[in-house]
């Protein structure tokens, strides 16, 4: 078996999930990650790419995931701007299938509450542990404004959380209360 396909198998049979768990985190949305996962293996395997092992696949795949949930979110931003312009924008009154389904956790609901960048920023830096240098590169973004991202990230999941820490470096963790706050 070829290289590439070797190491396109074994990241998806062992690494998939957590791709899939990363994207939710960043859109919200089980479906809409397995899309952009997808996508995201596609970018990177499609050209027949070689990768000097599985982990250097995973760490391009999720960079893919990040900019494409950016692309996404930049498209579907100008499509609502000139829909409004064509006729007026009006969201369904009727709920989806999945409006009784609850939250899982109080992170995932504030970090969706995030605007697209401070989220991707916010999800970058302190769940995948990626430098300040690092999330810059991943999202095309001079590291003043990765930090400028994740400090209104921060200061907004402190109020939606209800927390008042400050997190330092990535990795840290700080106590979300029971019952905590949904704003």
């Amino acid at each position: 078996m070829n290289d590439w396909k070797r190491t396109l198998g074994e990241l998806v049979e062992d690494r998939h999930r957590h791709l899939v768990a990363y994207a939710c985190m960043l859109t919200g949305d089980r479906m809409e990650a397995e899309d952009i996962v997808q996508d995201a293996l596609i970018a990177a395997f499609g050209g027949r790419r070689t990768f000097a092992a599985v982990p250097a696949a995973e760490a391009y795949v999720r960079k893919a995931i990040a900019s494409r949930f950016l692309d996404e979110r930049r498209r579907a931003s100008r499509r609502r701007r000139n829909a409004a312009v064509v006729v007026p924008f009006t969201r369904a009154t009727t709920p989806g299938p999945d409006a009784s389904v609850p939250d899982a956790t109080d992170l995932e609901h504030a970090l969706q509450r995030l605007p697209e960048r401070a989220r991707a920023v916010v999800v970058l830096r302190y769940l995948e542990q990626l430098s300040t240098r690092e999330s810059a590169e991943a999202l095309g973004l001079s590291e003043g404004a990765v930090k400028r991202y994740l400090s209104d990230g921060l200061t907004r999941l402190n109020a939606l959380l209800g927390t008042h820490e400050e997190l330092k470096e990535p990795g840290e963790t700080v106590a979300v209360r029971k019952g905590a706050r949904r704003g």
